[in-house]
């Protein structure tokens, strides 16, 4: 995962494509070319049967440059950065910041393609995207673009929550004023804790958990799993914080509708 600072100082984090998935998404889209290209050639074929060698041969060289080059450049300008192969492989081409792709990008990518692609046989593509961190071949790099997964699976959304044997306590407690860099992180924690290993995980527990007790009292039950402690306070301190914007909202709600049932003079 790379990220990517926007002008307006927004993190973003975005996922350049594996160079298995690119090179599914490259297949796909030499076949889906190759097709057309066959079936250019028998439509000409049908078409001028009587064409003497220097036409077949010019006529020939067209339906390749269609096929392989302008067919590619425009779906990808058109699309901003899709094709057929793409598609299929959950895959989208965009600039090295971020942005999609315009037709310049397009055009490099074509012309190089070809080259790069179709004349030697793939070679030279895999042997740079190989060699390149996102799996960038030539016409990548030339262009300022790469490859980005758009098929990311979603991460499940953990909501901190006091398990039943505490749910009396936390609702008895006070909550204090928590900073906002330890709740950031207990949150993450929660969010993550699925994913590290036992002895990690418990430890990191103990640690937020000595850390969030700062702020709150009276001090759990004895027993309580330090795990269990950081999704009670944090559950606890969102509920307490909707119920607070719940009751300001109800009151500027009820502060607007005496308003307007006061005679313009008086207000």
């Amino acid at each position: 995962m790379s990220s990517i600072v926007t002008g307006e100082a927004v993190v973003l984090e975005l996922r350049p494509a594996s160079f298995a998935a690119r090179a599914l998404g490259l297949v796909l889209d030499v076949i889906a070319n190759v097709v057309l290209l066959i079936l250019l050639i028998i439509l000409v074929g049908f078409a001028a049967p009587d064409l003497d060698a220097a036409a077949t041969r010019a006529i020939i060289l067209a339906c390749v440059v269609f096929s392989f080059v302008i067919v590619p450049v425009t779906v990808e300008t058109l699309t901003r950065g899709r094709s057929l192969g793409k598609l299929a492989a959950g895959l989208r081409i965009v600039r090295d910041d971020g942005g999609s792709i315009r037709f310049r990008h397009a055009v490099i990518r074509g012309l190089l393609g070809f080259l790069e692609i179709y004349v030697t046989f793939g070679g030279l593509a895999i042997g740079v995207a190989l060699f390149s961190e996102r799996s960038k071949r030539l016409g990548d790099i030339v262009a300022g673009t790469y490859s980005l997964r758009q098929r990311v699976p979603v991460e499940p959304r953990i909501l901190p929550a006091a398990p039943p044997y505490l749910q009396g306590w936390v609702a008895m407690a006070d909550i204090g004023r928590i900073p906002d860099n330890t709740a950031r992180r207990a949150a993450t924690f929660v969010q993550q804790a699925y994913r590290m290993a036992p002895a990690s995980r418990t430890n990191m527990a103990i640690a937020l958990a000595s850390e969030l007790a700062s702020y709150v009292a009276p001090p759990p039950p004895a027993g309580t799993m330090p795990g269990d402690y950081i999704g009670a306070v944090l559950g606890e301190r969102r509920n307490r914080e909707y119920e607070r914007l719940k009751r300001a909202e109800q009151r500027n709600l009820a502060t607007g509708e005496r308003l307007r049932k006061l005679p313009f003079t008086e207000r």
